[in-house]
Protein backbone atom coordinates (compact mmCIF):
# COMPACT_ATOMS: atom_id res chain seq x y z
CA UNK A 1 0.00 0.00 0.00
CA UNK A 2 1.29 3.45 -0.88
CA UNK A 3 1.22 5.88 2.00
CA UNK A 4 -0.48 9.18 1.36
CA UNK A 5 1.49 12.41 1.73
CA UNK A 6 -1.66 14.40 2.42
CA UNK A 7 -1.76 15.85 5.94
CA UNK A 8 -4.29 14.44 8.36
CA UNK A 9 -7.10 16.43 9.91
CA UNK A 10 -6.05 19.34 12.11
CA UNK A 11 -6.31 18.52 15.80
CA UNK A 12 -8.33 20.68 18.17
CA UNK A 13 -6.65 22.29 21.18
CA UNK A 14 -8.25 19.71 23.50
CA UNK A 15 -6.85 16.90 21.33
CA UNK A 16 -3.42 18.51 21.33
CA UNK A 17 -3.44 18.84 25.11
CA UNK A 18 -4.40 15.19 25.41
CA UNK A 19 -1.56 14.33 23.00
CA UNK A 20 1.02 15.94 25.31
CA UNK A 21 -0.54 14.30 28.35
CA UNK A 22 -2.63 17.13 29.80
CA UNK A 23 -6.30 17.02 30.62
CA UNK A 24 -8.63 19.40 28.76
CA UNK A 25 -8.98 21.79 31.70
CA UNK A 26 -5.44 23.04 31.05
CA UNK A 27 -6.12 26.07 28.91
CA UNK A 28 -3.68 28.73 27.71
CA UNK A 29 -3.88 31.77 29.93
CA UNK A 30 -1.97 35.01 30.17
CA UNK A 31 0.54 35.46 32.95
CA UNK A 32 0.57 38.43 35.28
CA UNK A 33 2.74 40.25 32.74
CA UNK A 34 0.40 42.31 30.58
CA UNK A 35 0.64 41.63 26.89
CA UNK A 36 2.30 44.61 25.29
CA UNK A 37 4.43 45.46 28.31
CA UNK A 38 8.19 45.22 27.99
CA UNK A 39 9.39 41.94 29.57
CA UNK A 40 11.03 42.36 32.96
CA UNK A 41 14.31 40.49 32.81
CA UNK A 42 16.11 39.42 35.97
CA UNK A 43 18.74 36.83 36.69
CA UNK A 44 20.05 34.62 39.42
CA UNK A 45 22.86 36.23 41.46
CA UNK A 46 25.37 33.55 40.44
CA UNK A 47 25.14 34.48 36.75
CA UNK A 48 27.46 37.11 35.34
CA UNK A 49 25.51 40.10 34.04
CA UNK A 50 26.05 42.73 31.42
CA UNK A 51 23.97 45.86 30.92
CA UNK A 52 22.64 47.08 27.58
CA UNK A 53 19.82 49.40 26.65
CA UNK A 54 18.39 49.46 30.17
CA UNK A 55 17.87 45.68 30.22
CA UNK A 56 19.90 43.35 32.40
CA UNK A 57 21.18 40.41 30.38
CA UNK A 58 22.75 37.06 31.12
CA UNK A 59 26.23 36.87 29.69
CA UNK A 60 26.71 33.76 27.51
CA UNK A 61 28.40 30.84 29.25
CA UNK A 62 32.14 31.38 29.25
CA UNK A 63 34.04 29.64 26.47
CA UNK A 64 37.79 29.28 26.99
CA UNK A 65 39.87 31.01 24.33
CA UNK A 66 40.95 28.66 21.54
CA UNK A 67 44.56 28.99 20.46
CA UNK A 68 43.85 28.15 16.83
CA UNK A 69 41.33 30.95 16.37
CA UNK A 70 38.50 28.46 15.78
CA UNK A 71 35.90 30.50 17.66
CA UNK A 72 36.69 33.65 15.68
CA UNK A 73 36.53 31.71 12.42
CA UNK A 74 33.11 30.24 13.24
CA UNK A 75 31.84 33.68 14.28
CA UNK A 76 32.27 34.86 10.68
CA UNK A 77 30.55 31.93 8.96
CA UNK A 78 27.31 31.95 6.97
CA UNK A 79 24.88 29.04 7.00
CA UNK A 80 26.57 27.01 4.25
CA UNK A 81 30.00 27.35 5.82
CA UNK A 82 28.51 26.50 9.21
CA UNK A 83 26.95 23.29 7.86
CA UNK A 84 30.24 22.22 6.27
CA UNK A 85 32.22 23.02 9.42
CA UNK A 86 29.83 21.08 11.68
CA UNK A 87 29.82 18.10 9.29
CA UNK A 88 33.61 17.80 9.45
CA UNK A 89 34.19 18.97 13.04
CA UNK A 90 36.59 16.93 15.16
CA UNK A 91 36.90 19.31 18.13
CA UNK A 92 35.83 16.69 20.68
CA UNK A 93 35.57 12.91 21.00
CA UNK A 94 31.87 12.81 20.07
CA UNK A 95 32.86 12.88 16.39
CA UNK A 96 34.29 9.37 16.71
CA UNK A 97 30.91 7.69 17.18
CA UNK A 98 28.63 9.81 15.00
CA UNK A 99 27.04 8.80 11.74
CA UNK A 100 26.51 12.46 10.92
CA UNK A 101 26.50 15.77 12.74
CA UNK A 102 23.14 17.48 13.30
CA UNK A 103 23.27 21.26 12.94
CA UNK A 104 19.56 22.02 13.32
CA UNK A 105 16.35 22.37 11.36
CA UNK A 106 13.73 25.00 10.64
CA UNK A 107 13.23 28.60 9.62
CA UNK A 108 16.58 30.44 9.71
CA UNK A 109 14.75 33.74 10.27
CA UNK A 110 12.49 32.34 12.99
CA UNK A 111 11.19 34.30 15.96
CA UNK A 112 11.28 31.13 18.09
CA UNK A 113 14.48 29.19 18.81
CA UNK A 114 14.24 25.90 20.72
CA UNK A 115 17.52 24.40 21.95
CA UNK A 116 17.77 20.79 23.12
CA UNK A 117 20.68 18.75 24.46
CA UNK A 118 22.08 16.58 21.66
CA UNK A 119 21.12 14.14 18.91
CA UNK A 120 19.83 10.69 19.80
CA UNK A 121 20.08 7.51 17.73
CA UNK A 122 17.30 8.46 15.30
CA UNK A 123 18.56 12.02 14.96
CA UNK A 124 22.07 10.71 14.27
CA UNK A 125 20.67 8.47 11.53
CA UNK A 126 18.45 11.09 9.88
CA UNK A 127 20.45 14.26 10.46
CA UNK A 128 17.56 16.18 12.04
CA UNK A 129 16.95 17.02 15.71
CA UNK A 130 13.91 15.71 17.60
CA UNK A 131 12.60 13.05 15.20
CA UNK A 132 11.86 10.18 17.62
CA UNK A 133 9.21 9.94 20.36
CA UNK A 134 10.62 13.08 22.01
CA UNK A 135 10.31 14.86 18.68
CA UNK A 136 6.68 13.83 18.36
CA UNK A 137 5.99 15.24 21.81
CA UNK A 138 7.83 18.46 20.96
CA UNK A 139 5.73 18.85 17.80
CA UNK A 140 2.57 18.44 19.89
CA UNK A 141 3.84 21.01 22.39
CA UNK A 142 4.52 23.45 19.55
CA UNK A 143 1.08 22.87 18.05
CA UNK A 144 -0.55 23.50 21.43
CA UNK A 145 0.74 27.10 21.27
CA UNK A 146 -0.08 27.45 17.55
CA UNK A 147 3.43 26.77 16.25
CA UNK A 148 4.67 24.29 13.69
CA UNK A 149 8.10 22.83 13.03
CA UNK A 150 9.74 24.72 10.18
CA UNK A 151 7.40 27.72 10.31
CA UNK A 152 8.81 30.58 12.39
CA UNK A 153 10.56 27.95 14.54
CA UNK A 154 14.18 26.78 14.48
CA UNK A 155 15.32 23.74 16.50
CA UNK A 156 18.95 23.21 17.49
CA UNK A 157 20.97 21.33 20.11
CA UNK A 158 23.71 22.20 22.57
CA UNK A 159 25.97 19.62 20.91
CA UNK A 160 25.81 18.57 17.28
CA UNK A 161 27.00 14.93 17.57
CA UNK A 162 25.33 12.07 19.40
CA UNK A 163 26.75 11.30 22.86
CA UNK A 164 27.35 7.54 23.32
CA UNK A 165 24.29 5.74 24.62
CA UNK A 166 22.29 8.99 24.38
CA UNK A 167 23.89 10.16 27.63
CA UNK A 168 23.82 13.81 28.72
CA UNK A 169 26.57 15.85 27.01
CA UNK A 170 29.57 16.57 29.20
CA UNK A 171 30.66 20.15 29.97
CA UNK A 172 33.77 19.87 27.75
CA UNK A 173 31.64 18.68 24.83
CA UNK A 174 29.19 21.56 25.33
CA UNK A 175 32.14 23.97 25.39
CA UNK A 176 33.51 22.56 22.13
CA UNK A 177 30.16 23.10 20.39
CA UNK A 178 29.43 26.49 21.99
CA UNK A 179 30.84 28.57 19.08
CA UNK A 180 28.46 26.83 16.68
CA UNK A 181 25.42 27.48 18.86
CA UNK A 182 26.47 31.09 19.42
CA UNK A 183 26.78 31.60 15.66
CA UNK A 184 23.37 30.04 15.02
CA UNK A 185 21.79 32.49 17.46
CA UNK A 186 23.60 35.40 15.79
CA UNK A 187 22.39 34.35 12.32
CA UNK A 188 18.78 33.63 13.34
CA UNK A 189 18.38 36.58 15.73
CA UNK A 190 15.27 35.04 17.35
CA UNK A 191 12.85 37.04 19.47
CA UNK A 192 12.77 34.29 22.13
CA UNK A 193 14.84 31.26 23.11
CA UNK A 194 13.42 28.17 24.85
CA UNK A 195 15.98 25.88 26.51
CA UNK A 196 14.90 22.25 26.68
CA UNK A 197 16.72 20.43 29.45
CA UNK A 198 19.69 20.84 31.76
CA UNK A 199 22.42 20.61 29.10
CA UNK A 200 20.78 23.31 26.98
CA UNK A 201 20.56 25.57 30.04
CA UNK A 202 24.22 24.86 30.81
CA UNK A 203 25.19 25.75 27.23
CA UNK A 204 23.64 29.22 27.37
CA UNK A 205 23.57 30.14 31.05
CA UNK A 206 26.53 28.24 32.47
CA UNK A 207 26.47 25.92 35.46
CA UNK A 208 24.03 27.98 37.52
CA UNK A 209 21.86 25.41 39.27
CA UNK A 210 19.35 22.64 38.74
CA UNK A 211 16.81 22.85 35.96
CA UNK A 212 13.98 22.97 38.50
CA UNK A 213 15.56 26.06 40.07
CA UNK A 214 15.89 27.77 36.65
CA UNK A 215 12.26 27.26 35.65
CA UNK A 216 10.22 30.42 36.08
CA UNK A 217 13.33 32.60 36.26
CA UNK A 218 13.72 35.41 33.73
CA UNK A 219 16.90 35.52 31.66
CA UNK A 220 17.91 37.38 28.53
CA UNK A 221 20.55 36.57 25.94
CA UNK A 222 22.58 39.67 24.94
CA UNK A 223 20.83 41.93 22.45
CA UNK A 224 21.65 41.31 18.78
CA UNK A 225 23.16 44.08 16.70
CA UNK A 226 20.69 46.90 16.10
CA UNK A 227 18.40 45.94 18.99
CA UNK A 228 17.97 47.69 22.33
CA UNK A 229 16.56 44.60 24.05
CA UNK A 230 18.04 41.26 25.05
CA UNK A 231 16.42 38.04 23.83
CA UNK A 232 14.14 36.55 26.52
CA UNK A 233 15.17 33.03 27.57
CA UNK A 234 12.77 30.44 29.04
CA UNK A 235 14.03 27.22 30.65
CA UNK A 236 11.84 24.10 30.65
CA UNK A 237 12.05 20.31 30.65
CA UNK A 238 13.37 18.24 27.75
CA UNK A 239 10.60 16.27 25.98
CA UNK A 240 12.49 13.00 26.56
CA UNK A 241 12.36 13.69 30.31
CA UNK A 242 8.64 14.43 30.09
CA UNK A 243 8.04 11.04 28.45
CA UNK A 244 9.53 9.43 31.57
CA UNK A 245 8.04 11.84 34.13
CA UNK A 246 4.43 12.45 33.17
CA UNK A 247 3.44 14.68 36.15
CA UNK A 248 5.91 17.36 35.02
CA UNK A 249 4.10 17.83 31.69
CA UNK A 250 1.81 20.31 33.45
CA UNK A 251 4.87 22.34 34.51
CA UNK A 252 6.19 22.32 30.95
CA UNK A 253 2.81 23.58 29.75
CA UNK A 254 3.05 26.48 32.20
CA UNK A 255 6.49 27.29 30.76
CA UNK A 256 5.11 27.29 27.21
CA UNK A 257 2.29 29.62 28.22
CA UNK A 258 4.82 31.96 29.79
CA UNK A 259 7.00 31.81 26.67
CA UNK A 260 4.08 32.77 24.47
CA UNK A 261 3.29 35.76 26.70
CA UNK A 262 6.92 36.89 26.52
CA UNK A 263 6.88 36.53 22.74
CA UNK A 264 3.80 38.71 22.45
CA UNK A 265 5.44 41.32 24.66
CA UNK A 266 8.65 41.22 22.60
CA UNK A 267 6.73 41.70 19.35
CA UNK A 268 4.73 44.56 20.83
CA UNK A 269 7.89 46.28 22.07
CA UNK A 270 9.51 45.88 18.64
CA UNK A 271 6.44 47.28 16.88
CA UNK A 272 6.30 50.26 19.20
CA UNK A 273 10.00 50.93 18.67
CA UNK A 274 9.60 50.74 14.89
CA UNK A 275 6.64 53.14 14.92
CA UNK A 276 8.51 55.86 16.80
CA UNK A 277 9.79 58.62 14.51
CA UNK A 278 13.54 58.83 14.15
CA UNK A 279 15.12 61.81 15.89
CA UNK A 280 17.60 63.87 13.94
CA UNK A 281 20.82 64.96 15.64
CA UNK A 282 20.85 68.53 16.89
Amino acid sequence: MIASNRPGPRLTRVQLLREIGLSPHWQLRESATAVGAKPVVTARPEVALSHSGGVEEVAPAHTPALADGREEEIAGMGWEQLRESVATCRACALCQGRRQAVLGVGDVTADWLFIGEGPGAEEDARGEPFVGPAGKLLDAMLAAIDLQRGKDVYIANAVKCRPPGNRTPEPTEITSCAPYLKRQIALIQPRLIVLLGRAAAHALLGDVGSLASLRGQSFAYPAPAGSAYGIPVVVTYHPAYLLRTLPDKAKAWEDLCRARTLMRAAKTAAAESASQPATSPT
